[in-house]
């Protein structure tokens, strides 16, 4: 009877590859598990895929000065004490982490357990709580080839895709937006947490979008416009299934996290990135999106030069560009590595 755990959070990202290798790791183990925070985004997403649920007390470093970092040692010990609580009544045969601030007391308790942890590194850059404890893992699996050479125990795998993103009907969508399919769709997304600057700017080019493109527009919660009624303009905090908005649409603008930009790129969708500035966070999207923009895959749209009229310049030139978009997504084709991980996973159990 293999069970695992499964972790990490904070983010939609630290969270979403493990639905893609869910359906893998349900052929490979009897029973599954997921630890969390209290209060993270994770939690919803994990109950909705029926997978038992356990959150531990967990603290995000900020990166400018605040008293809230002084916190964060006496949560880390309590997260930890918890999470031991949790594996000692579980009894998993492995962990499998996505990094994220949660992470790091399970994967502490983990190790002392002697529980093997295998950890997965979606971006260019390493996260804070994968290198904090990559040493305690048998392998750190990565999405970029660089990233893994970087790493005592890095091995490449890519990115795992969710499965559902390529399932879906489009004409089942269309009638969820209420849209016709008359006009191509814009996708705006600015993560999971909403992106203000991108919510602005995009509001302030409806006049010139529309006439053009129906839009649907994630705005993260809390950032809904009451005042903005117009047709052809859908907006929502989140979308669970947001495989419904990438079936329909034509180009879309994001920012810059991996495993949005690896899906986009697997599904040929043409995007804008505004990648998240360094200041705001580890500086990990600018990376990524510099990355890919290199490869000729996207475009880059940086946030201290965006204005609605550089977005709509941005958003047209990318759409009329698409089909040498889409022959560019052929010569770079985006590699699931979902049953590879549920292979490795099984295979480093003791």
């Amino acid at each position: 009877m293999a069970k695992i755990i499964l972790t990490g959070g904070g983010t939609a990202g630290h969270v979403t590859p493990h639905l893609a290798i869910l359906p893998y790791i349900k052929k490979d183990f009897d029973s599954i598990y997921y630890i969390g925070s209290e209060n993270g985004i994770e939690k919803n997403i994990i109950k909705q895929a029926s997978i038992p649920y356990y959150s531990v007390p967990c603290a995000k470093l900020n990166r400018s000065f605040t008293f809230k970092n002084f916190t964060i040692p006496i949560k880390l010990i309590s997260g930890y004490i918890k999470a031991g609580k949790i594996l000692d009544m579980i009894k998993p045969d492995i962990i499998f982490s996505k990094g994220g601030y949660v992470a790091v007391p399970i994967i502490l308790a983990a190790k002392k357990r002697k529980i093997p942890i295998i950890a997965h590194e979606s971006d260019y850059s390493i996260g804070l709580a994968n290198k904090l404890t990559a040493k305690y893992c048998k392998k750190v699996l990565t999405s970029f080839k660089d990233t893994a050479k970087s790493l005592k125990n890095g091995e490449f795998v890519g990115p795992p895709i969710r499965k559902n993103l390529l399932s879906t009907k489009p004409n089942e969508s269309l009638e969820f937006f209420g849209f016709t399919g008359n006009k191509p769709i814009l996708l705006i997304t600015g993560g999971s947490q909403g992106a203000m600057a991108i919510n602005t700017a995009i509001r302030n080019s409806l006049e010139n979008l529309l006439p053009k493109f129906d839009i649907i527009h994630i705005c993260g919660k809390g950032n809904l416009s009451k005042d903005i009624k117009n047709k052809g303009y859908f907006q929502t905090e989140y979308l669970n299934n947001i495989e419904i908005a990438f079936s329909v649409c034509s180009v879309c603008v994001s920012r810059a996290g991996s495993n949005t930009v690896f899906e986009l790129l697997a599904l040929k969708i043409p995007s804008i990135l505004i990648p998240l500035p360094k200041g705001n966070s580890r500086g990990d999207q600018v990376v990524n999106a510099e990355y890919f923009q290199k490869l000729g895959l996207v475009t880059v749209l940086p946030q201290n030069v965006l204005t609605p009229e550089s977005l709509s310049l941005a958003i047209n030139s990318t759409y009329s560009n698409r089909h040498n978009l889409k022959r560019s997504f052929d010569e770079s084709p985006i590699t699931d590595s979902s049953r590879q991980i549920s292979r490795i996973l099984i295979e480093s159990i003791n």
